[in-house]
């Protein structure tokens, strides 16, 4: 309540109803639709606050009126009333009482006289619909194939997968928004974007959802600019409830199109409208884009996509194998997803291929048309197993850097790795003792001969260590013979 003693002001009056309000409302929502409203005259018991658009006031009608309304006559007593101010309309349009709803009182009524700027909720409707012209149903635009039964979860994407299914059960809904995808080209950033789509198309009808391509969405403001028609073209896209827009990285440079993009943005997340957007990079390494709008990226989640690990790889291909009703053995399965590595959709070339082989002259798919199919793909063939691959592929093997083989350390699995390293790099490779020790961090022959005779000791009585070890020689003699 009020003290008592001290002159109202609008200010005071709003900050002890804000005060009310934060306690029944999540930080979120406190943040998204109470932090905006500005007090902006108190006349007795009416207080008047500005709120940014006619959405703003529609949405606080529909779900905080009787917040409100508690709030407000909390500080203001029984005939306490609240009237929101909608600047853009400016002073031309006028009505009554801005909060009928809340007072439930007929707007007829003669202590309800016309407040300029000040909007009654049964004349406020869709603000987003053009008199004349009716909510139209929206082609999502969506590759019907992009499905999330497809998109296998793997260590790379298990974070981005489980926010787009998040996402897709309650579109709007979840901290997510917006959910940046982004990752190098690929590695599956289209097709979970439009799987979140076409999950929320199969389950929740009612819902517009649209897919478009930065490049197309430019053309669109272009044409737009053109034909004057730019108030139509945001009018439609604020009608969306999940918009997808891929590769925002190439609105760089375009200024008009961010400014427009902006106020998109804006009306959709105030909305409660999911946004999904996708990008070769995370948002703060986006260049040419404004401030604000990368700012705004961050508001959500930012989720990467990175290469996925042979185990992801394998799962991929397998899939996709099935799908076609193409049985592929497991030698070859994995020989393919050893030699392609960073690239899903240069793994989805070569099954094309092999498709192509099998079923137009009826190849069988085995390791020799695995070979020919691989070299078109793979441009540096390896000849002879070195050193830096043997130890890169038992570091990734081993879930550990690189780097680590070469230094200090007591951890038991990079010790084991480089013992391993060394060991097939003896085995494996023409290089003195002496050769292989300077590689590893400049140890010497000595430490090169314990590392060997210590793998093979736990060969001997460790057989789960020893199919680690045949494991990656398997895959160091594949690459011989690519």
């Amino acid at each position: 309540m009020f003290p008592s003693g001290l002159t109202r002001d609008s200010r005071m009056v709003w900050d002890y109803c804000l005060h009310t309000i934060k306690k029944n409302v999540s930080p979120q929502s406190f943040k998204t639709w109470f932090e905006p409203i500005k007090p902006v005259h108190l006349d007795n018991d009416v207080l008047t606050i500005q709120v940014p658009n006619k959405f703003f006031f529609e949405w606080l009608e529909e779900h905080y009126v009787q917040l409100l309304k508690k709030s407000i006559r909390q500080e203001l007593g029984e005939r306490g009333r609240l009237l929101y101010h909608i600047p853009e309309q400016g002073t031309q349009e006028s009505a009554k009482n801005g909060n009928s709803k809340m007072d439930g009182k007929p707007s007829s009524e003669k202590d309800n006289a016309p407040v300029p700027g000040v909007f009654d909720a049964e004349m406020i409707k869709n603000p987003f619909i053009i008199p004349g012209i009716k909510r139209i149903k929206v082609d999502p635009q969506l590759n019907v194939n992009y499905v999330f039964d497809n998109f296998i979860e793997g260590d790379c994407n298990r974070l981005a997968r489980n926010a787009g299914l998040a996402i897709a059960k309650k579109p709007g809904g979840t901290a997510f928004n917006p959910l940046v995808i982004f990752g190098d080209v690929g590695l599956g950033k289209t097709h979970l974007a439009q799987a979140i789509g076409n999950e929320v198309v199969s389950k929740m009808e009612s819902k517009a959802v649209l897919y478009v391509s930065s490049e197309k969405f430019t053309n669109q403001i272009i044409q737009a600019i053109k034909n004057n028609s730019v108030n139509d073209f945001v009018n439609f896209y604020q009608m969306i409830d999940v918009l997808i827009i891929d590769d925002i990285q190439f609105l760089s440079g375009k200024q008009k199109t961010q400014e427009i993009f902006f106020h998109i943005f804006n009306q959709l997340h105030q909305n409660g409208k999911q946004i999904i957007l996708t990008s070769d990079r995370a948002p703060k390494d986006l260049e040419g884009m404004e401030d604000r709008l990368i700012s705004r990226f961050k508001w959500g989640l930012s989720a990467d996509l990175q290469a996925p690990d042979l185990e992801t790889r394998m799962a991929i291909l397998e899939s996709k194998m099935e799908d076609e009703g193409v049985d592929i053995p497991s030698d070859v399965l994995e020989f393919i997803c050893y030699n392609i590595k960073n690239n899903i959709r240069e793994l989805e070339g070569v099954m094309v291929s092999l498709l192509a082989q099998s079923t137009l002259i009826r190849r069988d798919v085995d390791m020799d048309l695995a070979k020919e199919v691989i070299r078109n793909f793979v441009t540096t063939i390896n000849k002879e197993i070195t050193v830096e691959f043997i130890q890169q592929l038992v570091a990734e093997h081993f879930k550990v850097p690189v780097d680590k083989l070469h230094h200090e350390t007591r951890k038991r699995n990079i010790v084991i790795a480089r013992q391993l390293s060394m060991y097939l790099a003896k085995k494996l490779t023409n290089k003195s003792l002496k050769s292989i020790g300077e590689q590893f961090g400049g140890r010497d022959h000595s430490t090169v001969i314990y590392s060997c005779k210590a793998v093979q000791d736990m060969m001997d009585t460790d057989m789960i260590f020893k199919d680690t070890v045949e494991e990656v020689e398997k895959k160091l003699k594949m690459s011989l013979n690519t």
